[in-house]
Order: structure tokens, then sequence, then C-alpha cells
């Protein structure tokens, strides 16, 4: 039976980080089509790999040991962006041309971009790259922000030309929302020769199920209130969120609440965050076995990310937990909820912030309300299953893959 090749960054298990819950639904998806070959790059997890060994008809994990220095090195002698050379492993490559040679691969599915190096320039299949974002975006963001300024515009530049040529090369190019496939259409050269699609993010309700997770009892033992934030903790776009929470907004928001608490969890703290747990009003866990008691716990959930690219999976899963959510307009990419119905939309000012949060707070009913409402709209609009149906008529498998044509 003719087979999908499915390329990944990461191994697509467990879902426990942005991109992992994005690649593992997608895995399952195709899996449901036919036989999948999986190549991808691990960090040593046997479990994880025995996950992916129960779904894939055959797999090759490549070890994600080169350092990011000789990453570098590599990326300026070959003039390439320092995402693909650190993504690349002649293992990899040989595996995958071995796979397509004789395997019977009908089609590739490749996931981030990083991943697109590895589509033989032969191949007769469908190929269809899901970008998820702009990365060339943000690292134009980083640069802007005075973040590492010569580095963030080199890999800008060439992650640019990159995303080019994978436009040309795929039957179909997917973005994570309809903003984002307009950012990436207004900077291909001939936008007309690219496929553009959306496949919006979803969530799993049952497993982010409010009447299922019992809050967290530090949380719930203390006095509060207590406000979440959560993700990969050592990504920038993510670090710099939280940072802002406890730099700029808690000295204000503790001001009309003195007992607020905000709690950071996710793994891999870094050591600006760290150096703040234990002040007053903060807690930085790093990782967790379960972010959901977590949620359970909070008053509100926090995303005030000032970089953000796509739709952010922390949000869908405090929205699924009938939780208010207060975010900026960044953050609120991708998701059609309205402002004061199913969450709060900000603009990263500390003042406007700490008043839209006090006067939530200062109304339980109307928390309570836009809770259950953020609960019922992912429900209704962000199943997985749903999400992922015009899958199957991208790989010419029937369907209608064009009805989210951006």
């Amino acid at each position: 039976m003719p087979g999908i090749l499915f390329l990944a960054h990461r191994v697509p298990f467990p879902p426990d980080r942005g991109d992992r819950i994005r690649s593992h639904h997608l895995l399952k998806a195709l899996a449901r089509l036919g036989p999948v070959h999986v190549g991808c790059f691990g960090e040593g997890d046997a479990a994880a790999e025995a996950a992916l060994a129960a779904v894939a008809t055959s797999h090759c994990v490549a070890p994600r040991t080169k350092p990011l220095l000789l990453a570098g090195v590599e990326a300026v002698l070959a003039g390439k962006p320092v995402s693909l050379t650190a993504f690349h492993s002649r293992k990899l490559e040989r595996w995958v041309r071995e796979t397509v040679a004789h395997e019977g691969i009908e089609a590739i599915v490749v996931f981030s971009g990083q991943m697109g190096q590895y589509v033989p320039d032969g191949f007769a299949g469908r190929v269809v790259i899901d970008l998820c974002d702009v990365d060339s975006a943000k690292f134009e963001s980083y640069a802007a922000a005075g973040e590492r300024v010569w580095l963030n515009a080199r890999e800008a530049r060439l992650l640019a030309r990159e995303e080019e040529r994978l436009g040309r090369r795929a039957d179909a190019t997917i973005l994570i929302s309809e903003a984002e496939a307009a950012l990436y259409r207004s900077r291909l050269i001939a936008p007309d020769t690219a496929n553009v699609q959306v496949i919006g993010n979803g969530i799993d309700a049952a497993l982010f199920d409010p009447a299922a997770i019992a809050p967290h009892p530090m949380l719930a033992g203390q006095q509060g209130p207590h406000f979440v934030f959560t993700g990969q903790m050592d990504y920038r776009p993510n670090e710099q969120a939280a940072l802002w929470v406890i730099e700029a907004l808690l000295p204000v928001l503790r001001e009309k609440l003195p007992q607020a608490m905000f709690h950071v969890v996710g793994r891999n703290p870094t050591r600006a965050l760290m150096a703040h747990h234990a002040a007053p009003g903060v807690h930085v866990w790093g990782e967790v076995p379960d972010v959901r008691p977590f949620i359970a716990a909070a008053d509100a959930v926090l995303a005030p990310l000032l970089i953000a690219r796509g739709v952010q999976n922390k949000v869908l899963e405090a929205m699924a937990m009938a939780k208010p959510v207060v975010l900026t307009p960044d953050a609120a990419t991708g998701i059609a909820a309205q402002d004061g119905a199913q969450w709060i939309v900000c603009p990263p000012d500390p003042q406007a912030m700490a008043d839209r949060i006090a006067a939530l707070l200062a109304d339980p009913d109307a928390s309570a309300r836009i809770g259950a409402a953020a609960r019922r709209f992912v429900c209704d609009h962000h199943a997985w299953e749903a999400m992922l149906a015009p899958l199957a008529g991208l790989l010419g498998k029937g369907g209608e893959g064009q009805r989210h044509a951006a």
C-alpha cells in the first residue's frame, strides 16, 4: 500500500509542548490515511521512541547532538540559515532516500521549515509542508528589538529565502492562521505560485476537562489570587512574556491585589527567570508532571506575549479548562474569540492590564461566565478532528482540501 513520509524536527511524543502537540495530532491523522514512515530528531527518550514505533510503519530518529556553535560555523560556510544546519543529519538524509526508493512513498508531509531540506529533488509525489508560522518574521522581530541584531537579521533573510523555495516546491504550504498565511503570502516574490492553506491548532477537550482535574493543592491551599503562565520557558517569547509580568505587571497588580501570586510553569526556566523565584508574589516551578492542576487552581491564566507567531496552545488549553485568559493582541492571533466574551484582550500596558484583571476578579460571576464561554468556544471551533479534516484532500486522498484556502 502506498505510504506517507512524515518529517518532523522533534519526535512527536509526548505531546507536551506546542510544536509536539501539533505534530503529534498531525501524525495520528496521517496514520488514519495509510502507512506512515517517520523521520525526525530525538534526544534519547526511549519512551518517546517506543510510542512512535507503535504508530509508524517505520521510523528513523536522528540524535539531536550537534552543538549550536558548530551549526553556526556550518551555516556561515554554507551560506545557509543556522536553523537548517542545526537540523541536518547524514543519517536521516540516507534514511529518507532509502525509504522513498523502497517503500512506495506517494506523499511527503514536512512539519516545520527546517525539515524541507530532506525532500529529494526528484520526488514526483505530493509534498505538503506545514510551516506553522513564518519563522523569518520572528527573527526579524528579534533583530528589530535589538537582540543579536546581525545574527537574527541574517537568519531572517536566509530563512525567508528558504520559505520562498518551499512555497514553490510544495503542492500545498500550510500556515496555522489566516494572519500567518497573509503574512507569508506578502513576503513571497511570486505569491501566485504558492498554494497556501490554513490549518489551525486544535485542543483535546476531553484531556483538558475541568471537571476531571483537581486544582494543585499548594495553590488551592494558599491565599491568592493565583495567576499562571505555562510554556517551554527557554523559548525566548515565553521567557520575555514571563519577565514582563514579573518586572512590569506584577508590581502594579499587587498594589490592587496585595496577595497576588504569579506562577511560571514549564520546563527549562532561564537564569533570568530563576533569579526572580521566591521574590514577592513569584514562584517559578520549572518542569512539572502535568500542567493541568496548575491551570485548574488559577484565578486567571496570563498570556501577555510580546512576540507571538501562530496559535498559542497555552491559550487553547486554558480556555478548554474554563479559565478566563488575559492576553495581548499578539497572543490572540488565530483564535476568533471575542474580548469580554470568551477572554480578555489587552495591550501590554501594565496599568491597563492590571485594571482589566482587577475588574475581572471583582466580579466572580463574570469571571465564571467568561471561562464557561471559553470552553464552549474551543470545543465548538478547535477540536483536532475538525482542524485536520482538510489534510486528506491536500494529500489527494479525498475530502475538501481547498476549503481552508487563504
